[in-house]
């Protein structure tokens, strides 16, 4: 595809294409951009002219929706199938998340439980090796 159909759906289509989709470099950064990579000066017929659009990742998903060429259709089939195997792994997480989580209440439950027992258990002993004192005799005296 050309970059002049190109520029010319993104125009067409500037409501799919937020700032955070898409944006275009300022004059500094351009003349910046330019005489890094040698282009050609604007009297030339070469080289960059306008300063180029600059898409974000969302930004050239949005563009493979809105163009309609076989390598934007394959791009926009694939972005569709990477967001719904993304969807089942974060699902698959999530349910993985939740079963961790039931699994650390209930081995809190069963530690404050054993340390219950534990309490008994001290306790008991504790009973056993204290001797008991006489008791004083009930009923008839001789």
């Amino acid at each position: 595809m050309e970059t002049k159909q190109l520029k010319r759906q993104v125009r067409r289509n500037i409501d799919r294409f937020p700032k955070d989709f898409m944006f275009e470099i300022n004059k500094e950064e351009f003349q910046n951009w330019r005489s890094q990579f040698g282009t050609s000066n604007a009297s030339d017929k070469m080289g960059l002219r306008y300063a180029p659009m600059v898409f974000t990742e969302q930004g050239v998903a949005m563009l493979s929706s809105v163009l309609n060429s076989p390598t934007a259709i394959r791009v926009n089939i694939q972005i569709i199938r990477v967001f719904t195997k993304i969807r089942e792994v974060l699902t698959d997480k999530l349910n993985l998340k939740l079963e961790i989580e039931e699994i650390k209440k209930k081995l809190s439950n069963q530690s404050k439980n054993i340390e219950l027992v534990f309490n008994y258990l001290d306790e008991l002993t504790k009973k056993l090796e204290t001797p008991e004192k006489p008791r004083n005799k009930i009923g008839y005296k001789n």
